[in-house]
């Protein structure tokens, strides 16, 4: 399955949307577009919205990392929003549910 990605972003604050299975061979596609957007302008908060993921493996939870790492180095605020039961489960077994900031619902882009 394909993974669709798409941004949105407003006053310093991103939304990345993922719809599809975030895995080995889909996951660049997120990355790539973690690293336009945060090359492209400083933003204080970049929220990702798992609300149309499927299936999330261990490159993927990578990716979601590296993000994290890089808005975090620049001062900024990584979150993750509406994962799908099946992701919310990689999360607290993985434990990184205690890493990420984790939202039930996807913020508003003007939401702080």
């Amino acid at each position: 399955m394909e993974l669709q990605v798409s941004t949105a972003s407003q006053a310093g604050h991103a939304v990345v949307s993922a719809v599809g299975e975030l895995d080995l061979y889909t996951a660049p596609r997120l990355q790539q577009a973690l690293q336009a957007l945060l090359g492209e302008q400083e933003l204080d908060r970049v929220v990702v919205d798992l609300s149309g993921v499927e299936f999330c493996d261990s490159t993927g939870m990578n990716v979601l990392l590296s993000g994290m790492k890089r808005v975090r180095e620049r001062g900024g605020v990584f979150e993750l929003a509406a994962p799908r039961p099946a992701v919310q489960r990689i999360l607290q077994v993985t434990g990184l549910d205690t890493v990420f900031t984790v939202h039930d619902a996807v913020p508003a882009l003007d939401a702080t």
